[in-house]
C-alpha cells in the first residue's frame, strides 16, 4: 500500500486545496453539477496519479460514445482500476463497487464525488434495487461501470469469468456497451515498490444494443470478456 499513501500525501501535504474541496464535495454532493465533480476528480486523480509515480496510457478514446446512457465493463485488478480509468476518460461516470472497498482513504471521497452506490453482494434485494436504480439512470443519461468479474483477480492481467448478472442492467437499459481492458494496474497497490509505474487502459468499441439484443446475458459477458482478453495479448500484458 506504500502507493495509495504517496498519493494520499501528496494531496494532503502538497495540493492541501485539492484534497480540501474533494472532501468539500464528497460531502455536498448535491450542490455540485455532475460536470463540476468530475472535473475536480480528474485534477486530484491525476495530482495523485504524480504523486504515486504513475503514468496511466489510455487508448480508443475514440470508442467512447459521444451520447451518454452508456455502461463501461472492465476487467478487474484491484483498488486501483477506477482511479486509471478516471484519469483516461474524458467523460464523467459513476461506479458500482463492493462495500469491502467503500470505506478506503481517499476511494471514499472519490467514490461520494461520483454518487456511486456501494454494492453488498449478501444482500439480495439491496444489490436487485441497485441494478434497478442504475438502469433508472443510464436510460436518463448517466454513464456507469461495472466490474463484471465481481472481484479482483489474483492473477494479474488474467480476467476471470465475467458474470452474466452483471450486464442485466445494460441490457434492461438497452444502452452501449463498452468494454475496457486494464493492463499492468494490479501493480499499483499489490506490491510495495513505489518505483515508477506505467498502466494502460483501452476503451474498445462498444456493443450496441442491436448487436446483443438476441445474446443471453452469460453470452454477452463471454464476447466482452473475450474482446478484452484478445486486447490484453495484442498489447502485451499477457503473460504466460
Amino acid at each position: 500500500m506504500k502507493r495509495i499513501i504517496m498519493m494520499v500525501l501528496r494531496n494532503i501535504l502538497f495540493v492541501p486545496w485539492g484534497w480540501f474541496m474533494l472532501n468539500k464535495y464528497a460531502a455536498n454532493v448535491d450542490r455540485y453539477t455532475e460536470g463540476e465533480r468530475y472535473a475536480l476528480l480528474k485534477k486530484i486523480d491525476h495530482k495523485a496519479n504524480v504523486g504515486g509515480n504513475i503514468t496511466v496510457k489510455s487508448y480508443g478514446v475514440e470508442n467512447i460514445p459521444n451520447e451518454n446512457g452508456f455502461m463501461f465493463y472492465p476487467n478487474h485488478q484491484g483498488l486501483y482500476d477506477v482511479l486509471a480509468i478516471l484519469e483516461a476518460c474524458p467523460t464523467p461516470f459513476s461506479v458500482v463497487a463492493k462495500k469491502e472497498v467503500g470505506n478506503v482513504p481517499f476511494l471514499r471521497q472519490v467514490f461520494a464525488c461520483m454518487k456511486a452506490y456501494i454494492m453488498d453482494r449478501e444482500d439480495i434485494r439491496q444489490s436487485m434495487q441497485i441494478i434497478l436504480n442504475v438502469t433508472k439512470e443510464v436510460k436518463n443519461g448517466r454513464n456507469y461501470l461495472i466490474f463484471a468479474e465481481g472481484t479482483r483477480s489474483k492473477h494479474g492481467n488474467h480476467p476471470q469469468e465475467f458474470k452474466g448478472g452483471s450486464f442485466k442492467a445494460a441490457m434492461k437499459a438497452k444502452c452501449p456497451i463498452v468494454p475496457v481492458a486494464l493492463i499492468d494496474t494490479y501493480k499499483a497497490f499489490d506490491t510495495e515498490s513505489a518505483e515508477p509505474l506505467t498502466v494502460q487502459v483501452h476503451f474498445l468499441k462498444p456493443m450496441h444494443y442491436e448487436e446483443y439484443k438476441d445474446m443471453k446475458s452469460t453470452e454477452i459477458a463471454a464476447e466482452v470478456r473475450k474482446r478484452v482478453e484478445a486486447t490484453i495479448q495484442e498489447y502485451g500484458g499477457w503473460d504466460e
